[in-house]
């Protein structure tokens, strides 16, 4: 059983044999047809001997195929009623076999169809009572006659077969309905799984890339000291050994989160602004210089952003490692301002040869900063080097923008107006 689907319980045998029953309309109609083959036969021997027997088989057939052919099946029925009103011939039965053509015609056509069918039943009943009806048979009596034996059974017949007709269509719409929304429903469980898939392998990448480049860095330089310098061998082989044990520490924290079912995050805070320090001093080690810079007063930031900040960070660093050279150094600016948290990280070195298009770096940087609505520039300097610049919003839902030139609210000035590019200025020289 495949998981997400209904099942269905097994029925009983009344419901099994329903079911069945359903399955060979074809079977069900012919035992019908056989039901009023042999009192229409003797009817018709009765009343003409067996120069009626074609008459009476053309009235039965038309049952065995009226769910297939419902209008041709009805014509048929109603062509051998005119011929007994046209022969004076009255076969037992006949009505019942015309009403049951009604009720298949109103319950599997459109309803003008068997609307006309209806007509014509109810102007064959009014010919057939004038045909029929005793002489000195007062008006009242023929029209309570017609009425009631032959007008109203139609559209008794008329009416149950409409209404199934109806209830047929509820209820395929309800299964259509119930398919159109299992499939939603698997489709949106393949975008769900494709992100988390995407999700996987951007939070993969910036565990391993950087952690596996030091290790890189590392194991080159142990290499190299190995036979001048067995302390730094040995310290390069500790980096090593360490920076392993946190790589494989943050991707059991991530897995646990992935895996969590009610989306609780572990004991172990995800990495955030709190973790720099940690990076920091693990990407000197590796032999890249860094400088670090705060400006503004640091607040708490929510972990999401918290989080997208470490990464930028730490992206661009493992950018830098990868392309920047042996003598390239990178410094990263971390900006508090009043309703946006600023990231820079520029550095020397020579920047990608060639953009990488497969990779997930830039792309994870884009997505987590359109996650909050922040910007994103990343390129090449004038004078060489390489800068990463994000802008993250502090403020999910901000105010509306306010005109350069108009007051702020309480007083307060625009972004263009002089006092604002002053309260700007002096926000710049404290930080």
């Amino acid at each position: 059983m495949m998981p997400g689907r209904l099942t269905r319980p097994y029925p009983g045998p009344v419901a099994a044999f329903y079911l069945w029953l359903r399955r060979h309309p074809r079977l069900v109609d012919g035992v019908l047809a056989a039901a009023f083959a042999i009192p229409a036969l003797a009817a018709a021997v009765a009343v003409g001997g067996y120069r009626l027997v074609p008459l009476a088989v053309a009235l039965v057939i038309p049952l065995v195929f009226r769910r297939d052919h419902p209008v041709a099946a009805f014509a048929i029925g109603v062509t051998v009623g005119a011929l007994q009103v046209l022969l004076d011939i009255q076969i037992n039965l006949v009505d019942v076999v015309i009403l049951i053509l009604l009720y298949t015609l109103a319950a599997y056509c459109r309803r003008r169809v068997s609307v006309a069918g209806l007509a014509v039943c109810l102007a064959g009943s009014a010919v057939a009572v004038a045909r029929w009806a005793p002489d000195g048979l007062s008006l009242m009596h023929w029209l309570m006659t017609g009425s009631i034996m032959f007008a109203g059974s139609s559209l008794i017949a008329w009416v149950l077969g409409d209404s199934m007709r109806y209830r047929r269509g509820y209820y395929s719409a309800l299964e259509d309905r119930a398919a159109r929304l299992e499939r939603e429903r698997d489709a949106q469980a393949q975008i769900a799984a494709a992100a988390e898939r995407a999700r996987i392998a951007r939070e993969l990448h910036d565990v391993i890339a950087h952690n596996v480049s030091v290790m890189v860095v590392q194991a080159d330089g142990a290499s190299y000291a190995l036979d001048s310098s067995p302390e730094r061998t040995r310290q390069a082989l500790g980096a090593i050994a360490s920076t392993g044990r946190q790589a494989l520490a943050e991707m059991r924290r991530m897995l646990g989160v992935l895996r969590s079912d009610d989306g609780s995050m572990g004991v172990v805070p995800l990495p955030g602004i709190g973790q720099l320090g940690e990076l920091l001093e693990q990407t000197r080690a590796s032999g890249l210089a860094v400088s670090f810079t705060v400006q503004g007063v640091p607040g708490s930031l929510p972990g999401g952003l918290a989080l997208a900040a470490y990464r930028i960070i730490q992206e661009s660093l493992t950018n830098t490692r990868k392309h920047g050279g042996p003598r390239a150094s990178a410094q990263v600016l971390l900006r508090y301002c009043e309703d946006v948290l600023m990231l820079q990280i520029t550095d020397d070195g020579r920047g990608p040869a060639v953009a990488d298009g497969a990779g997930h770096g830039l792309t994870g940087m884009r997505e987590r900063v359109a996650l909050y609505n922040g910007t994103l520039r990343t390129g090449p300097l004038p004078g060489g080097g390489y800068q990463v610049a994000a802008t993250l919003p502090l403020n999910p839902h901000p105010e509306p923008a306010i005109q350069p030139g108009q007051p702020g609210p309480a007083g307060q000035a625009g972004p263009g107006s002089p006092a604002g590019s002053q309260d700007r200025a002096r926000q710049a020289g404290a930080a």
